[in-house]
């Protein structure tokens, strides 16, 4: 799919992704990226004694995953000038390993920005787990271009 331009976005529009399952090979992995070795996300062990009893995603990584998967939507594919910021976003629950996520994206602002060639897109965005609990959600302002003349 082709990714949206600017004048293809209306406010309310919304996009749920396909869902991806977390592994502990994910979290390792972002670890190492990362250098954020925190048992709470690497001690099997260690992570018995904590309050959620074992293993938690890195907040970041949570954050990761929904860019990716709202980026499988397609709908900046080719059209996104930049990624401009993030707001409000809090990490409302936990990611365990095995959880499988989805995002909500709803379009809440759009405003025309004639002097780069496109406009502003803010999104509200919804990662839930396999049981449609929040984990984490937020806004997203990003860049995009509008149609070729």
């Amino acid at each position: 799919m082709a990714g949206l331009y600017f004048e293809e976005f209306n406010v309310g529009q919304k996009i749920i992704t396909v869902g991806r399952t977390v592994a502990e090979s994910d979290i390792m992995t972002f670890a190492g990226l990362s250098g954020d070795y925190n048992q709470i996300h690497t001690d099997a062990e260690f992570s018995k004694s904590t309050p959620f009893g074992q293993r938690i995603a890195h907040g970041l990584l949570g954050l990761s995953i929904a860019s990716g998967l709202a980026m499988r939507t397609g709908i900046l594919e080719g059209t996104v000038m930049a990624f401009r910021e993030i707001n409000d976003w809090k990490f409302v629950k936990p990611v365990f390993i095995g959880d499988s996520l989805h995002v909500e994206l709803t379009v809440t602002e759009t405003k025309a920005l004639a002097r780069i060639g496109g406009g502003s897109v803010t999104i509200a965005l919804e990662v839930k787990n396999q049981h449609d609990d929040i984990c984490q959600r937020g806004t997203w302002g990003v860049l995009v271009m509008s149609k070729p003349k």
